[in-house]
């Protein structure tokens, strides 16, 4: 069976629903690493910001931004846990990553889709930062939460 690279209507609003994903990234040795992210997706790709909260590094740094720049292979995991077992879900997104950074023409879009979602974003200088893009190369999804 050839790889699904688009989401179905069914779980684009089971992503739409959802305020957290987990992006894991790896760097050149393979090493995991893994962390939750909040994103946009406007239908082709996800987009999550490097943004204002305290880092303890600078941008350019960060492990995440590294291993996309060694190995922009990455992989979004977007869930839906309930003590109520058949309520569970998720969305698994494989896919290549790049930085757009602030001159790059998608970069302005992305910061829309990004502040219509979390009204965090809208007080801040999201533009001085670079946004993650996810271009989804192979799409899995599981459960009955996906069926609501």
């Amino acid at each position: 069976m050839a790889n699904r690279t688009t989401l179905t209507e069914g779980e684009t609003a089971f992503v739409s629903a959802q305020r957290v994903a987990r992006l894991a990234t790896s760097d050149k040795e393979g090493n995991p690493h893994v962390i939750p992210v909040c994103y946009a997706f406007d239908g082709q790709r996800f987009y999550t910001p490097l943004d204002e909260k305290p880092k303890r590094v600078a941008e350019s740094k960060l492990r995440r931004v590294r291993n996309i720049e060694t190995r922009p292979e990455v992989a979004l995991v977007i869930d839906y846990y309930d003590d109520d077992w058949s309520r569970l879900g998720y969305v698994l997104v494989q896919g290549q990553a790049e930085l757009l950074q602030p001159t790059s023409p998608s970069h302005a879009q992305a910061l829309i889709l990004l502040r219509e979602r979390y009204s965090q974003y809208r007080s801040m200088a999201l533009e001085k930062y670079a946004v993650i893009a996810i271009t989804p190369a192979r799409v899995v999804s599981w459960g009955p939460a996906l069926m609501s």
